[in-house]
């Protein structure tokens, strides 16, 4: 797992690491990693602003100049921070050919590095910061942003016209930014350096394959499926007979570890997905007119049951369905994940009575989240981290929010999850989600965050595989249920 942190936090960190050491030596530091980590060729451009991650580009010129890499400095104003100064002065000492930005400048440069803004910037861009940003996008140069991409918000990766960049270094720990909203679109490659700023505090982390890779346990011969899990996954109508299909192969034809599965639909669908259902069992629960109805006993009976249930695809929405997810929040002990209609049942509901809960899952994409917290979906876009820091401490649950990066937090846990690809924005790509969640949190209740994060890795590993198949316009919801198994298979590799 690699940290990944606010602005303020690393504001805070780097203000409580020059006390230890000087802020020109982090300065340098930082050019020494980045000039470490690209593959200088041809002529280089450092375009830079007026703060610190400008002084990064002045001390990353006498770097290049010292190994005879031939580099230009462009500036945009003639304004710079204390430490900037110093590097700038040096650069102007040393030789280093220095332009100031006017209409007609060049841009024809191998590589292109990005010092313009820092993981400070916020709001929008003004006129002539634009237009630079503009030239640099349109050349053809290799980009490289030094910390994160000029005009990308450093905490919620919200741009209204950022650097584009071939490679983003990151100086002392990743940045929220650096993976939610437009931030995958407009970084191809991401990587961290360590300068030496210890982080004050603890935030996010990103789940890497190591972290899934050790999630699964060797298993034992002497053991049978009761040891792994009798789980369920409860929705469908006769509106809606598909989604509970994709559900049932998330969960057991892809084979993430559980012992037994159980689709429970309305009874007058089940014979809809008798072609479907191959190793797990129907469940049909009573209905009216392809409507689950609410049956205090049936639910209980499932409950004993099971060590994981899944509700709410294809269920619609409805008074009857939200008698049923009230009684599974308030009654269900075992891990309880609650997707699509049933988070839209939920929230039509006095939320309150997920204080009540024991372990309750909530998976929403940005529309139904909306729905949950009455905030907008552009407010949970450019507050993500914050509205749901407010909301599990408020509710007794783990909230997983769909997006480019998966975030999954609770009271005690706060995970990324930078996997996916766009090809998984159609319909069917959350239920196989919660195939996979489920099937995991059948036997794994340990660390629930970490499981439900595991699993968000990954579905979307397998939608990134899937789409190198068939693309991402082509692909489908059921490509990614087929790459399931096969990365389960390679995770437990000689386990």
């Amino acid at each position: 797992m690699k940290e990944v942190i606010s602005n303020q936090n690393i504001r805070q960190s780097d203000a409580s690491a020059i006390r230890k050491i000087s802020s020109k030596e982090l300065m340098y530091k930082a050019s020494e990693k980045v000039f470490e980590n690209v593959n200088w060729h041809g002529k280089v451009l450092i375009v830079c602003g007026i703060g610190n991650n400008a002084g990064d580009g002045y001390s990353l010129s006498l770097l290049l100049k010292r190994n005879k890499i031939p580099c230009r400095i462009m500036i945009i104003e003639e304004s710079f921070s204390i430490d900037g100064k110093y590097y700038f002065d040096l650069a102007k000492e040393n030789g280093i050919e220095i332009e100031k930005f006017n209409e007609q400048s060049s841009f024809d440069y191998d590589i292109i590095v990005d010092c313009i803004f820092g993981t400070g910037f916020h709001g929008t861009i003004t006129d002539n910061y634009q237009k630079v940003i503009n030239k640099i996008n349109d050349s053809h140069s290799y980009i490289v942003s030094v910390d994160i991409n000029s005009g990308l918000n450093g905490d919620n990766g919200i741009s209204y016209g950022c650097v584009i960049s071939d490679l983003t270094i990151s100086i002392g720990s990743f940045k929220y930014g650096h993976f939610l909203n437009d931030a995958k679109d407009v970084i191809k490659k991401l990587i961290n350096v360590d300068i030496g700023i210890e982080i004050l505090k603890q935030e996010a982390y990103l789940i890497e394959e190591d972290d899934v890779r050790k999630f699964f346990k060797p298993r034992i011969n002497n053991s049978n499926k009761g040891n792994y899990g009798y789980v369920g996954v409860m929705g469908g109508s006769s509106f809606y007979p598909g989604s509970i299909k994709l559900a049932s192969l998330g969960q057991y034809a892809l084979n993430v570890g559980s012992g037994v599965s159980k689709v429970i639909v309305p009874s007058s669908i089940k014979e809809l997905l008798f072609p479907y259902v191959l190793e797990s069992t129907i469940h049909p629960f009573p209905c009216k007119e392809g409507q689950f109805v609410f049956d205090k006993n049936e639910l209980e009976k499932l409950l004993n049951r099971l060590s994981c249930l899944g509700v709410g695809v294809g269920m619609g929405i409805n008074e009857e369905n939200q008698k049923i997810i009230e009684y599974l929040v308030k009654n269900a002990k075992i891990p309880l994940i609650i997707d699509a209609d049933g988070l839209n049942n939920l929230a039509k509901l006095d939320l309150n009575i997920l204080n009540q809960s024991y372990n309750v899952i909530l998976t929403p994409h940005l529309l139904e989240f909306s729905r949950l917290t009455s905030y907008s979906v552009d407010y949970i876009k450019e507050n993500s981290v914050k509205v749901l820091k407010e909301f599990v401490n408020k509710y007794r649950v783990t909230v997983l929010l769909k997006g480019p990066t998966t975030i999954v937090m609770n009271k005690d846990d706060f995970y990324l999850i930078n996997r996916g690809c766009p090809g998984m924005a159609k319909g069917g790509s959350g239920d196989v989600l919660l195939g996979v969640l489920v099937g995991l949190l059948g036997f794994s209740k340990e660390n629930i965050g970490y499981s439900v994060s595991v699993g968000a890795y990954i579905n979307g590993l397998a939608g990134e595989l899937a789409s190198k198949e068939f693309g991402d316009y082509a692909m489908v919801a059921s490509d990614t249920c087929n790459y399931v198994k096969r990365i389960v298979a390679d995770l437990t590799k000689n386990k």
